[in-house]
């Protein structure tokens, strides 16, 4: 659950913040052409690098994120002065619905930009689907549709090498926590169960011990520590954003690194 307490005064401070930016003119260090286009290209705000690395696979060359990647959990960040700034010079603005205080930059900036629902899953469909949206408002199909080329040759590998470490070669029987899923695709995995992102109880713990998964899919970003302590299930922790170089590609090699090596050791 994201956090509310205390964000209406931090917005009002905000807009003050922003006043006194505006009132000394254009920062060349707010969005870096304050709000023009750099060589056709869109300034595009994200408010983490999920949806900066979704924009910059559409195609976005100048990607600003809000949230910095030391945040654990992001729709608890408290936006700076610094961030509505660098909001009032953009193009389009990205967000996910769970994170609710974007919609609030983009109105206490008073920017004119497109503010634009992502939908942040790495379910490899969402993804492709999400790219190609965003590489048509952004005017940039053509890169769009290169990123996709890759990303299926890459996803494609990256399955096969999952498969063919298969325990005795039977896919693996795995429950996962509800935003890790993707993961379990990916390893061509028996998904069995799943928990979260509520606190689990002690009859869901046994409901899904009683499945005997041999591996437990945690999300690395909400855990609560081990699932299925007793249950001898390897827990492997998934991360689900990139990291700050905004590429989407580590995010399942990692996550594969991590599946292969508890798979050979169950």
């Amino acid at each position: 659950m994201a956090r509310t307490r205390g964000r209406s005064s931090s917005l009002l401070a905000l807009s003050a913040a922003l006043a006194l930016v505006a009132g000394c003119g254009n920062d060349a260090s707010s969005s870096g052409d304050g709000g023009d286009k750099h060589d056709g290209q869109p300034v595009v705000i994200v408010t983490t690098t999920w949806e900066g690395a979704l924009a910059k696979a559409a195609g976005a060359e100048d990607v600003k994120v809000i949230v910095p990647q030391s945040v654990q959990h992001a729709p608890d960040y408290d936006p700076k002065p610094s961030d509505l700034a660098a909001v009032a010079g953009a193009d389009f603005v990205l967000y996910a619905s769970f994170e609710p205080y974007a919609g609030k930059i983009k109105e206490a900036a008073g920017s004119k930009a497109e503010l634009v629902e992502v939908n942040l899953d790495n379910d490899a469909d969402k993804v492709e689907a999400e790219v190609a949206k965003l590489g048509k408002l952004f005017g940039t199909e053509g890169t769009a549709a290169k990123w996709k080329t890759t990303f299926d040759s890459e996803y494609a590998k990256l399955s096969k090498d999952l498969k063919a470490k298969w325990p005795g070669g039977k896919s693996p029987v795995v429950v996962s926590q509800v935003f890790t899923t993707w993961a379990a695709k990916l390893a061509g995995a028996n998904l069995v169960g799943t928990y979260g992102p509520e606190a689990v109880t002690p009859a869901q713990l046994a409901k899904l011990g009683e499945k005997k998964p041999a591996l437990v899919l945690d999300n690395a970003h909400m855990s609560t520590g081990t699932v299925l302590p007793d249950s001898g299930a390897k827990q492997v922790e998934i991360v689900n954003y990139p990291g700050e170089e905004l590429d989407l590609l580590p995010v399942y090699r990692n996550a594969a690194t991590a599946m292969k090596e508890a798979m050979s050791t169950s």
